[in-house]
C-alpha cells in the first residue's frame, strides 16, 4: 500500500483539525505541541486521522510507513517506496527554520552520516525526495501548515558542504591550539593549563520560512482559523499515479474552499531558472 502528498491533502481538507495539541494529548499520543503536529502529519498521510483503535492505527502506519524516525536523526519518517518527510514547528509565521547542525536538504540520501542504520535499512533506496512539513502554532493551536519538496527550497549538498568544508579548514589553521579530528566544525584540545577541557565547534544552520520564500504565490489568511499551502512542482506531480491525480483534482472541483494553480518557480541552485509548479491551498 502507498500514500503521498496528494492523499494527505485529501485527508486535511475532509478532517482538518487545529487544536491538536488537545485532540493528541487527549488520546495520549502526544505531550506536547511538536509531537502533537508530527502526530497529525503521520495521520494525514495513514489516513487514521479520526482513528481511536491504536492497534489499527499502528497497522495502518506499518502500512503506509517503512520508518518512524528518532528525535535527533533526520527524517520523522519515510512513506513506504515513497517520499522522506521531515515536519518542523514554528510560533510566528515569519520565524525562520532551525536546523541546528543539520543544513537544508534538496533530498535525503541512504549514505548520510546523519541517519540512522535502521533509516538506511528500512527499504533498498539510495535517495529519496523529502517533504518538509512546517506547521505555526499559536498557543495550542495549528493556525498555518506549509508543506513543499526540498529539491524546490534548498540547495544542492555540494553548496552546502563546501561551506562547511571552508569553515572547517580555517578554524583547523589556527595557530597556538591543539586541533583534533572530529564531525563537527572543529575541536579544540587541551584549552586549561590542566589539558582537561576542551572546545566543540559546532555549525548551528537555519533557513527563511518558507511562507516568505514562497510570499510572491502565497499568503495567509489572517481572518481564517487554518490556513494551508502546499508545493509541488510539475515532474513530481506527474510522477503520481494518474488515479490519484483524477481523485484529487476532481475534489478541487467539489471543494471551493481548496484552490489548485499553476505557477513557476526559481530553481534554488540557480534562481535565474524557473520551474513549474503546483501551488494548492486550503482555508478554513
Amino acid at each position: 500500500m502507498k500514500t503521498n502528498i496528494l492523499i494527505a491533502i485529501m485527508n486535511i481538507v475532509k478532517t482538518p483539525i487545529t487544536e491538536i495539541n488537545e485532540y493528541y494529548t487527549s488520546h495520549n499520543r502526544a505531550n506536547n505541541m511538536g509531537e502533537a503536529l508530527e502526530e497529525y502529519v503521520k495521520d494525514m498521510f495513514s489516513g487514521t486521522i479520526k482513528e481511536t483503535d491504536k492497534i489499527k492505527r499502528d497497522l495502518a502506519f506499518s502500512n503506509f510507513f517503512s520508518y518512524l524516525g528518532t528525535q535527533n536523526h533526520p527524517p520523522d519518517f519515510i512513506l513506504k517506496g515513497g517520499d522522506a518527510v521531515e515536519v518542523k514547528k514554528i510560533e510566528n509565521i515569519n520565524s525562520g527554520l532551525a536546523l541546528n547542525s543539520s543544513y537544508p536538504k534538496a533530498k535525503l540520501f541512504s549514505s548520510s552520516s546523519m541517519i540512522t542504520s535502521a533509516c538506511r535499512e528500512c527499504e533498498v533506496w539510495d535517495e529519496k525526495d523529502i517533504i518538509y512539513a512546517v506547521g505555526v502554532v499559536k498557543g495550542n493551536k495549528l493556525s498555518s501548515l506549509c508543506m513543499f519538496y526540498g529539491i524546490d527550497y534548498a540547495a544542492s549538498a555540494e553548496i552546502y558542504e563546501r561551506i562547511k568544508k571552508t569553515v572547517s579548514a580555517g578554524i583547523s589553521t589556527t595557530t597556538s591550539v591543539e586541533f583534533s579530528e572530529t564531525k563537527e566544525l572543529g575541536r579544540v584540545n587541551k584549552v586549561d593549563p590542566l589539558g582537561i577541557t576542551h572546545l566543540r565547534i559546532r555549525g548551528m544552520w537555519g533557513i527563511e520560512n518558507p511562507m516568505k520564500v514562497f510570499k510572491d504565490f502565497y499568503r495567509s489568511d489572517d481572518s481564517k482559523d487554518f490556513n494551508y499551502m502546499a508545493l509541488i512542482n510539475n515532474e513530481k506531480y506527474k510522477s503520481f499515479s494518474l488515479s490519484d491525480r483524477k481523485l484529487f483534482e476532481k475534489m478541487v472541483k467539489a471543494t471551493p474552499d481548496l484552490k489548485f494553480k499553476d505557477i513557476e518557480i526559481k530553481t534554488p541552485d540557480n534562481p535565474a531558472k524557473l520551474k513549474k509548479a503546483k501551488l494548492i491551498s486550503f482555508k478554513i
